[in-house]
């Protein structure tokens, strides 16, 4: 089922973030680094998640440098965090668990 495309309020963020373990709040974004044990595993994981991202139709803001994934997640049309943000958080955290 699609999440509602709908801004979150300051209350149901803190409460996503709570089940949200490295995420943070920085710029009006959900926020996350990924570290990895090298640049392969990095890019690996920017595959998978990019993948889930199409399917989604939800594009994060990210960037690479060596082993570090920076991710910013905001839904534009919103102007906010919505729950296809913390949905995009969630599979993000599970594709980059160790195997």
């Amino acid at each position: 089922m699609e999440p509602v495309l709908r801004r979150l309020n300051d209350d149901e963020i803190a409460g996503a973030l709570a089940q949200l373990e490295g995420w943070m709040v920085v710029d009006g974004k959900l926020s996350r680094e990924y570290v990895f044990a090298d640049f392969v595993e990095a890019i690996g994981f920017m595959m998978r998640a990019a993948i889930a991202a199409e399917k989604m139709n939800h594009h994060p803001e990210w960037s690479n440098t060596y082993r570090r994934v920076n991710v910013h997640l905001i839904t534009h049309d919103v102007a906010g965090i919505s729950p296809l943000d913390v949905q995009l958080a969630r599979t993000m955290d599970e594709l980059a668990a160790p195997a």
